[in-house]
């Protein structure tokens, strides 16, 4: 697939000017993620108690991010008919409308119905940015452009659990109501990225043959595996996503069961996304002296050390633990898909990146099942992050392996 031509665009318009997206799509994505979980767990009770509802987030989270991984999938298709100009901006305006009525959904129906429709937005946008970001990259390089929007991003999370949490207390206590800030924080970066003013040509749509369609997304699939160096970036990235989706799962779940308010959680929350800012500040740059493998390897190991701590701590020294593992984090978030970027040519980036993004989304089918056999079997949430030890020592073996 060739790259998108841009016909016109304000002067001052390079990747920096998408980098600073990472402000808006930060700030909403951990309002949505302080929250979320609790929100679902609060449903869940509705049907089990505490400990089968526990396990009920998790088993969610894996059919949704089902869903999510075949969205991305025909992201690739997705892209051949519209722009990704025009598409930036259908994914924002939904993502603003979908969080602003689940705020206010009673049922757990409207509620289920309305988180799957924003994951396919959600979806489509998380491959559009960095899509943009390469294609504005020259003279930069996407290791300062990667470091610079996730500085952002975190700059805009930094705030937000403890935000969210606010409104939380405000409301008396109702967790769904800090989404409609997040609707409304997405609808302020869509006003951000229409004062760009790009233009790019329609492209045409063509009709559907499904058949031909599936055919095209699993041949491109088996070309994306057989291309140098992509198995190792797929399985690396896999181990990253699968570590954040059980923190951003079953943290906030394990710290309101160890009978921390929510203020609590919000603090906590908080407090670990300095690490990030505070490493993200000049990771860029030791990454493009010294590549990045050193990097994630710290990342990983670190992580698995500090969820054997995690597994038999409760207390003050739990919240220690959920703070600090925030370094590993932070090591790894610069350039966790960077093995993506630098083996793969900028021409066939927005043909493969769909495939390589299921990566994000598999790992959050497979942690949070295993999470929940994990909680069913030791009757202990805190038994998630024996999965989350594993999962650390085994990507940096993959890490260093030589396919």
């Amino acid at each position: 697939m060739a790259r998108d031509k841009y016909l016109s665009m304000r002067q001052n318009v390079n990747g920096f000017s998408f980098t600073n997206l990472g402000l808006f799509t930060g700030f909403a994505s951990s309002v949505v993620s302080a929250v979320y979980s609790l929100v679902l767990f609060e449903i869940f009770k509705l049907f089990f108690n505490e400990e089968m509802a526990s396990s009920a987030v998790g088993i969610y989270a894996a059919v949704i991010a089902v869903f999510s991984m075949f969205v991305g999938l025909f992201s690739t298709q997705i892209l051949r008919w519209f722009t990704k100009t025009k598409l930036l901006g259908i994914v924002l305006s939904f993502l603003c409308a979908c969080y602003c009525m689940m705020s206010f959904s009673v049922k757990p129906g409207t509620f289920i119905t309305l988180d799957f429709m924003a994951q396919f937005a959600l979806t489509i946008l998380n491959i559009l940015l960095p899509l943009f970001i390469s294609d504005f990259s020259k003279g930069v390089g996407m290791e300062k452009l990667n470091a610079r929007y996730l500085l952002w991003v975190n700059i805009g999370a930094l705030i937000a659990p403890m935000f969210a949490m606010t409104v939380v207390s405000f409301f008396g206590g109702n967790y769904r109501m800090p989404l409609m800030a997040a609707g409304l924080v997405y609808f302020s970066g869509l006003l951000f990225f229409k004062h760009f003013g790009i233009v790019q040509q329609d492209k045409i749509i063509k009709k559907v043959n499904m058949r031909k369609t599936w055919r095209a997304l699993r041949i491109t699939a088996l070309h994306f595996f057989q291309k140098n160096g992509m198995l190792r970036a797929y399985t690396v990235n896999f181990g990253y996503y699968a570590l954040r989706a059980m923190r951003l799962l079953y943290v906030p779940i394990v710290v309101i069961e160890n009978g921390f308010t929510s203020e609590t959680l919000g603090i906590v929350l908080s407090l670990g996304i300095l690490p990030y800012i505070i490493i993200e500040s000049f990771i860029g740059r030791l990454i493009k002296r010294y590549g990045v493998k050193i990097w994630l390897t710290i990342g990983f190991i670190s992580f698995a050390v500090f969820s054997i701590f995690a597994t038999f701590m409760s207390g003050y020294a739990l919240l220690a633990i959920f703070i600090l593992w925030q370094i590993s984090g932070a090591f790894m978030e610069a350039c966790h898909d960077l093995l993506f970027f630098d083996d793969m040519p900028k021409e066939h980036q927005a043909k493969f990146y769909g495939v390589f993004r299921t990566s994000v989304n598999f790992p959050s089918v497979v942690a949070p099942i295993l999470g929940g056999i994990c909680i069913a079997i030791f009757n202990s949430t805190s038994a998630v992050w024996l999965i989350t030890a594993v999962v650390g020592i085994l990507s940096t073996i993959v890490l260093w392996s030589k396919h």
